[in-house]
C-alpha cells in the first residue's frame, strides 16, 4: 500500500502550483483535470500534466491524475492522452463520481487497452474511486470490488452533501442544527467497511476552510480515529497537520513493535499462543492490532526508539 496520509490536490492548469507541489511533503500529489480546471482550459491542462509527470521531480510522492467524470466528453481523452503520454510516470488515475462498478470497470478496461498498445506493464497503474453521491453510497460495496487495480475509496464530501440535500454550505463541517453525534459517521463507516472488506485504503475528503488548521485537524482526527488512512489537503498549511494526524505517535509505534516482538517470541520460541508484555496479556488479536499501527508508523518513516 502506498502512503496516503495527505493527498495534495493541485489544479492541472496551474504550472506554478504544479512546480511548488513537487517540493512539499505530501505523500501523494493529485493533478486535477476535473473541478479545478475551467472547461476552456482542459485540453491544454492535459499537456501540462504530461509534461509535469515526465519532467518533474516527484521523489517520495505518489503521482495521481483526476480525470473528468464519465458523464462528460472529456473523460476518455483525459485517460488516453495522459496515459499514452506519461503512463510510465503515473501511479494512479482518480475516477470522480464513481456511481457503480461499471464506471470502475470502464476505466480498468481502457487502461488495459492503452497498456497493451504502448508496452506499459499490464495492471501497474492503479485506480482511486471517489464516492460522491447517494447512488455511490448505495453501490459502495460493488464499487470497492470492481477491479484489482482499485487502491482506495475517497470521500467526495461537497458533491455528496449536495446529493443528500444537507442543510449546509461549509464542506466538512456539521450541518447547522445537527447537535447530537456526527452527521457523517454513517457515511465514513460505510466507505471504510467497503474499503477494508476489499483490502483498499480509505481516504477522507478535503476541508475547505484552508486557513483554519485547527478545524482541519479536528476533522482529520475524526477520520483517523475511525481508521481512515489519510485525507485530501487543499493548501500547504494543511499538509503538516494531516501527516501528523494519520501517523501513530512515537510511543504507540514503539509499543506496537514491542507487541509484535513479544508475540513472535511467545509463539515461535515458547510455543504459546499468548504472551505477557508488562502487565498486559497479548494474543493473536493484539498482534493484528499492532500490525496496523506498526505498518502506519513504518510508512510514515518512524524508527524504533526502544527495544
Amino acid at each position: 500500500m502506498r502512503a496516503r496520509r495527505t493527498t495534495l490536490s493541485v489544479p492541472a492548469s496551474n504550472p506554478r502550483f504544479i512546480e511548488k507541489a513537487q517540493g512539499l511533503p505530501a505523500d501523494e500529489v493529485l493533478l486535477d483535470l476535473e473541478d479545478a480546471v475551467a472547461p476552456s482550459a482542459k485540453k491544454e491542462a492535459r499537456k501540462l500534466v504530461v509534461a509535469a509527470l515526465n519532467e518533474g521531480d516527484w521523489t517520495g510522492k505518489s503521482r495521481v491524475v483526476r480525470i473528468n467524470d464519465l458523464d462528460t466528453h472529456w473523460a476518455y481523452r483525459d485517460v488516453i492522452e495522459v496515459v499514452e503520454g506519461a503512463g510510465a510516470n503515473l501511479d494512479a488515475i482518480m475516477l470522480p463520481k464513481a456511481q457503480d462498478a461499471g464506471h470502475v470497470q470502464w476505466l480498468d478496461r481502457l487502461l488495459t487497452q492503452i497498456e497493451a498498445a504502448t508496452g506499459l506493464p499490464a495492471g501497474r497503474i492503479g485506480i482511486e474511486a471517489q464516492i460522491e453521491d447517494a447512488r455511490s453510497m448505495v453501490n459502495v460495496d460493488a464499487i470497492a470490488g470492481a477491479s484489482p487495480r482499485l487502491e482506495s475509496l475517497v470521500l467526495g464530501p461537497g458533491d455528496l452533501m449536495a446529493s443528500l440535500n444537507m442543510k449546509t454550505l461549509v464542506v466538512g463541517e456539521q450541518p447547522p442544527g445537527y447537535t447530537e453525534g456526527d452527521a457523517y459517521h454513517h457515511i465514513l463507516m460505510r466507505i471504510l467497511i467497503a474499503a477494508r472488506a476489499n483490502d483498499l485504503q480509505a481516504i477522507d475528503g478535503p476541508y475547505f476552510n484552508i486557513k483554519d488548521v485547527d478545524a482541519f485537524t479536528r476533522v482529520a482526527e475524526r477520520a483517523a480515529a475511525l481508521g481512515f488512512d489519510g485525507k485530501w489537503v487543499l493548501h500547504p498549511t494543511q499538509i503538516e497537520a494531516g501527516n501528523a494526524v494519520f501517523s501513530p505517535s512515537q510511543d504507540d509505534y514503539d509499543r506496537a513493535e514491542l507487541i509484535l516482538d513479544a508475540y513472535e517470541h511467545s509463539v515461535d520460541v515458547e510455543g504459546r499462543g499468548a504472551a505477557r508484555l508488562g502487565d498486559e496479556m497479548i494474543d493473536e488479536a493484539s498482534r493484528k492490532m499492532a500490525l496496523v499501527v506498526a505498518a502506519k508508523g513504518r510508512a510514515a518513516g518512524l524508527t524504533r526508539t526502544r527495544g
